[in-house]
């Protein structure tokens, strides 16, 4: 219960980017035509995936769910913060602001999940080709991807749950763009030891895990591709590879970048616009890597390109 001097939180004020505002319209446009790109380019992935039959494999099956899952975590979370920037101020309900907290831990975490799933599909690939098309069949391709989103909404609800039991009491405001973990339990006048404890078990099994897996069929596929004793063969094996290999580079080093930062009181806001690493920049990179790296990406670009403007 909230004490006596102290107001039961109803609302949420984001405050966003203070001390920016005299640059908000640049800011809006900046960060819209972001998004618009950001919604563009995985749309299209998903369109071409789905309609294309020369990328119906499962690599790109993934890439579709990833591409997904991008799309979902950045509508989480950039329109309001384009509210907030436009009027300087973004007003959210409370169950608002824990539903968005809810979403945006299912859409990140189940990214760690696909991208290492991807890792695994090109581990097959290059360590075992010849199993390869009996191993990933359609249907494991299907059960993999639909056992991690549910998987990642069991936890992230098992969490949701025990937000929703907190009293949140006094100061309704939060310095930051969007309903983030810690600026958000800062409003809580109850005890969040447990929910600090479920977060790092989730988080452990949700990011450092997946990472982990990554880290060992990289090493997996490396040594497999040393023991390759043609020059041709071992470049044609790193190329199949190269687009995820970036992928997994620029994810995990957006979130090392973020998370590894010490946690004073100075680092938060520091965090406040280096989560925009993970919530724009990484959506906006993986189109323009599997679109620019791929051979059958592009040439599947030019199908229709053709076919929207013939000769």
């Amino acid at each position: 219960m909230c004490e006596e001097n102290q107001t039961q939180i109803t609302q949420i004020h984001l405050l966003g980017f203070r001390g920016l505002y005299k640059y908000k319209t640049p800011l809006f446009i900046v960060f819209l035509l972001t998004y618009t790109l950001i919604l563009g380019g995985n749309l299209i992935i998903i369109l071409l995936v789905s309609t294309m039959d020369h990328l119906k494999t499962p690599m790109f099956f993934f890439l579709k769910h990833l591409s997904t899952a991008d799309v979902l975590l950045t509508t989480s979370v950039v329109p309001m913060m384009l509210h907030v920037i436009l009027y300087e101020e973004g007003i959210l309900p409370l169950w608002g602001c824990i539903f968005q907290l809810y979403c945006f831990g299912i859409f990140g975490f189940v990214q760690c999940f696909i991208i290492a799933i991807m890792s695994y599909d090109r581990y097959l690939a290059i360590c075992h080709p010849l199993r390869y098309s009996s191993v990933m069949v359609p249907d494991l391709c299907f059960q993999l991807v639909i056992g991690s989103w549910l998987v990642l909404s069991v936890l992230t609800s098992s969490e949701f749950l025990i937000v929703i039991q907190f009293n949140f009491c006094g100061l309704n405001y939060i310095d930051h763009f969007f309903c983030d973990l810690g600026p958000t339990m800062e409003l809580v006048a109850s005890d969040i030891s447990i929910l600090m404890f479920e977060d790092l078990i989730i988080s452990i099994l949700g990011m450092l895990f997946p990472f982990v897996f990554i880290i060992i069929t990289y090493f997996c596929i490396s040594f497999t591709i040393v023991k390759m004793s043609s020059t041709d063969g071992r470049r044609k094996a790193f190329s199949t590879c190269s687009s995820h290999l970036t992928t997994v580079c620029v994810y995990y080093g957006t979130l090392i970048t973020v998370y590894m930062a010490p946690s004073d009181e100075s680092s938060s806001i520091t965090h406040k616009y280096t989560s925009l690493l993970y919530i724009i920049v990484t959506p906006l990179m993986n189109p323009f890597i599997y679109s620019l790296r791929n051979n059958e990406f592009k040439r599947a670009m030019w199908k229709i390109l053709n076919r929207v403007f013939p000769n």
